[in-house]
């Protein structure tokens, strides 16, 4: 593909996730952060219910990134947005959003929550330096799902962060973390 095409495709992907994402960022947003913190905790809370490894993966963890809600949206072209905190310990001690965009063969809206354990000191050293952290570029992300996680243990635990989604509500064709960035924010 030539370079203008792909600056094309490119201003269409950022154009279409920019309308896409005003519709509806505001309804992933929370109003404060104390909010924010009380709705992090649950989210976390819950994901320990579902899935007692990622419990196991805390406790090893040096930081937790929590999303409790992320709204995901698309016809043909779509996005998502959610804002979430970074826990080390039971402290939070930063506030990031996450982003993405994409196009094809897509329809539908739903909301989510994830959780990143990053593992390794690299991991949350290139979070606290980087401008944002696009998932692909940057520390490994393992996304775990169920058959991943029934063969996780503090002894295989390898990679800089692992991911898990849950909560999922509502229709969409598909959910993957390609070419989500997340960045910090002020609260």
């Amino acid at each position: 593909m030539n370079s203008s095409r792909r600056d094309i495709n490119g201003m269409l992907v950022a154009t279409a996730a920019t309308l896409a994402l005003g519709g509806f960022a505001g309804q992933a947003s929370a109003a404060t952060a104390e909010d924010l913190d009380k709705d992090s905790a649950q989210a976390l809370l819950a994901l320990y219910k579902t899935n007692p490894t990622a419990e196991v993966i805390s406790k090893k963890a040096k930081a937790i990134l929590v999303f409790p809600k992320v709204v995901k949206a698309g016809l043909v072209f779509g996005g998502s947005y959610g804002e979430g905190v970074l826990m080390r310990g039971t402290k939070v001690t930063a506030y990031f959003n996450t982003v993405s965009a994409s196009w094809g063969w897509q329809a539908g809206a739903e909301t989510y929550a994830y959780v990143v354990f990053l593992m390794s000191d690299k991991a949350v050293r290139y979070l606290d330096t980087s401008k944002g952290w696009e998932f692909g570029v940057g520390p490994t992300v393992v996304a775990v799902n169920e058959g991943i996680a029934k063969n996780l243990s503090t002894s295989t635990l390898r990679d800089d962060a692992y991911a898990f989604i849950t909560d999922q509500q509502g229709l969409m064709a598909s959910l993957s973390l390609e070419g989500t960035k997340i960045s910090r924010i002020k609260r």
